[in-house]
């Protein structure tokens, strides 16, 4: 893999969660900012979700606990 995931499985369904909430609200009001910048906000949560690797959290130097 190119990647090593660094987002746990709680916080993974949590963003995949939200993410298509922000989608949905998008999706019912687009046209005005507030909703585009929802549609791009939930995009790239449900995208991180459903990867499992955050590009932020590596910049910050964010792991993923095996242990746990």
């Amino acid at each position: 893999m190119f990647y090593t995931k660094n987002v746990p499985g709680w916080e993974r369904a949590v963003r995949i969660v939200m993410g298509l909430m922000a989608l949905g609200f998008a999706a019912m009001s687009w046209g005005s900012p507030l909703a585009m910048g929802a549609g791009i906000m939930g995009a790239i949560l449900s995208m991180t979700g459903l990867v499992g690797f955050c590009p932020m959290c590596a910049m910050v130097g964010r792991k993923l606990d095996k242990a746990s």
